[in-house]
């Protein structure tokens, strides 16, 4: 990496030492990072399976949780379709399901790094899990209901309401993403009703949830009550004001919706501003996921980015999973060093050194470095 690279990723150290100073010990499974609306965070420290339990997966809410009575709960499927439903839980149960193991990030996992700061719940590693959720395809439910020719996506709305100061929402509104038609009709896209091995918590959407794998976490919509078939592209709220990102067409940059989660890495431990005997056998180790593609190596740096060398990555590739690595190191004489992880995927992409701004405060996937204590 050149010098001014360098330079320009290093500047934010300073930062990252003082968000890890205010972080919780190791010991609890989530922190707190909103108190109203609540907004959990898991500890990336504790990273050690392929599956995150439970009470370790990240709780995002972007309104209070609503209550909702499991028994007394519809999703309705209207709009353009040739025979508009209203199923129970139940009715969903009869369904043919499915289990999938599939990750989550929220799209603004690690913003708290961002400089100067952005807006937004304050995450740092841990706005990400990877769950086995069970549940019936979406595309299942779509051929019951009998899609027209004439829709071109569906919107996914949750029970969750509220308001939004910045941007300004037009008053209060539900929580509703939409997905293209081509996108929703995939493998990956399910209607879960639970979540590793038991029935979804009311935290993470219950009575039924979407899960969108590959896709940023705003593309899951919890608490869903209804689908709709649309003839236009949607332009609500939260796919044309926020979770939104600048592209650059013909020169122009174009607000466009967050879709598929970018390649990206994390050092799970050694944790930001550790202390570590010198000469001593540390094991670096951490996750990296790569959207609707497959992680096929992830490298590490021990000094800041001049060199990089190949971790090995554990367990079986599983797609639309983050999959987790490790890389032995013999710590060197007494000082500080700077950890760098950096993930390539399948088609050949790689995490970036910088931060792209036309991302807003959104899709923070570039390296981030992790600087330690040799003494």
């Amino acid at each position: 990496m050149q010098r001014r690279q360098f330079l320009r990723t290093t500047a934010a150290l300073p930062f990252l030492g003082l968000a890890a100073r205010a972080q919780p010990p190791a010991s609890p499974a989530l922190i707190e990072r909103m108190h109203a609306p609540q907004n959990l965070e898991m500890n990336f420290a504790g990273l050690a399976d392929l599956i995150t339990p439970t009470s370790s997966f990240y709780v995002r809410n972007h309104f209070a949780q609503p209550k909702v009575d499991a028994k007394a709960w519809r999703l309705k499927v209207e709009g353009a379709v040739e025979r508009p439903l209203e199923l129970s839980l139940d009715d969903m149960r009869k369904l043919d399901a499915k289990t999938m193991p599939l990750t989550i990030e929220c799209a603004g996992n690690s913003r708290v790094f961002l400089t100067p700061a952005a807006r937004g719940v304050n995450w740092q590693f841990g706005a990400v899990g990877n769950a086995e959720w069970t549940g019936v395809p979406l595309a299942a439910v779509l051929e019951r209901a009998g899609v027209k020719k004439t829709a071109v996506e569906l919107i996914l709305e949750g029970a969750d309401t509220g308001t939004v100061a910045d941007p300004q929402s037009p008053g209060t509104m539900p929580f509703a993403r939409s997905l293209p038609l081509d996108k929703a009709s995939r493998p990956e896209v399910i209607l879960a009703w639970g979540m590793n091995g038991k029935e979804l918590t009311a935290a993470h959407g219950a009575p039924l949830r979407a899960i969108v794998g590959g896709w940023y976490g705003m593309a899951s919509v919890k608490w869903l009550t209804r689908i709709i078939l649309t003839e236009r592209p949607f332009q609500g709220f939260f796919q044309s004001l926020d979770y939104t990102y600048f592209e650059r067409i013909h020169g122009l940059a174009t607000l466009v919706p967050i879709t598929e989660m970018q390649v990206k890495s994390l050092i799970a431990r050694p944790t930001q501003g550790e202390s570590i005997a010198a000469g001593s056998a540390v094991k670096i180790t951490g996750a990296a996921w790569a959207g609707e593609s497959d992680v096929e190596k992830v490298a590490v740096s021990t000094d800041g980015g001049k060199s990089w060398n190949d971790t090995s990555l554990l367990g079986r590739n599983v797609p639309f999973c983050w999959r987790l690595w490790e890389y032995e190191w013999k710590s060197p004489v007494a000082g500080k060093a700077v950890l760098m992880s950096r993930a390539t995927d399948s088609k050949g992409r790689t995490q970036p050194m910088e931060r792209d701004h036309d991302r807003r405060n959104y899709m923070i996937s570039h390296v981030l470095p992790v600087e330690i204590e040799v003494r």
